[in-house]
């Protein structure tokens, strides 16, 4: 295969992803443009403060976002770790937080500002792996787990879910994701 070839290969290519992106298919790399969530109590792909998890006062960290597209109008964040129960062999992935039609318009949610009556008005609650709303930190039975931080904005505010779980979540976005950030954090029990 000549070098034309391969170029005119990756524009096929790039074509097709676009075209999933406009009429609201899966095309990931899409997603993920211009969003950035962080946290000031870890670093990406660094370990979470244990005060966020089992082990201390398991209070939701400090999140920070930007690169809100101007056409959101509606965001959703959802924490899970993908390496239960063990990193080693991992078998189900255990959801932690799941939050939507959080305001576009927020920059953050605060630590430990995971009770309704501190979460922007608007928010709803979905239930986490522990059949319940609210956050749940880290508290992994073995290993270091990853904690995956998944902000997304939507083009829609999303109805009542019945029920608000991360499956349903996922089901109710498609078609809508404008942009996407994410924020990879790890914990190991320290006892």
């Amino acid at each position: 295969m000549n070098g034309f070839s391969v170029q005119l290969s990756l524009r096929t290519l790039f074509g097709i992803g676009g075209a999933l992106a406009l009429t609201g298919g899966v095309a990931y790399g899409a997603e993920r443009i211009g969003m950035e969530l962080s946290s000031s109590a870890f670093a990406h792909n660094a370990d979470i403060p244990s005060q966020h998890t089992c082990e201390g006062s398991d209070q939701s960290p400090p999140l920070a976002w930007s690169g809100v597209p101007a056409g959101a109008k509606s965001l959703a964040l959802i924490v899970d770790d993908p390496d239960a129960p063990d990193p080693a062999a991992p078998k189900m992935t255990w959801v932690h937080w799941v939050l939507y039609n959080l305001p576009p318009a927020i920059t953050g949610l605060d630590a430990g500002k995971s009770r309704p009556s501190d979460l922007p008005p608007g928010t709803r609650e979905g239930l986490n792996d522990w059949k319940r709303t609210g956050y749940g930190g880290p508290c992994p039975p073995i290993g270091r787990h990853r904690y995956v931080h998944k902000l997304y904005a939507l083009d829609t505010v999303l109805p009542v879910l019945q029920p608000a779980t991360k499956v349903a979540l996922e089901k109710t976005m498609q078609g809508h994701i404008l942009a996407q950030g994410e924020l990879v954090g790890y914990y190991r029990k320290k006892r």
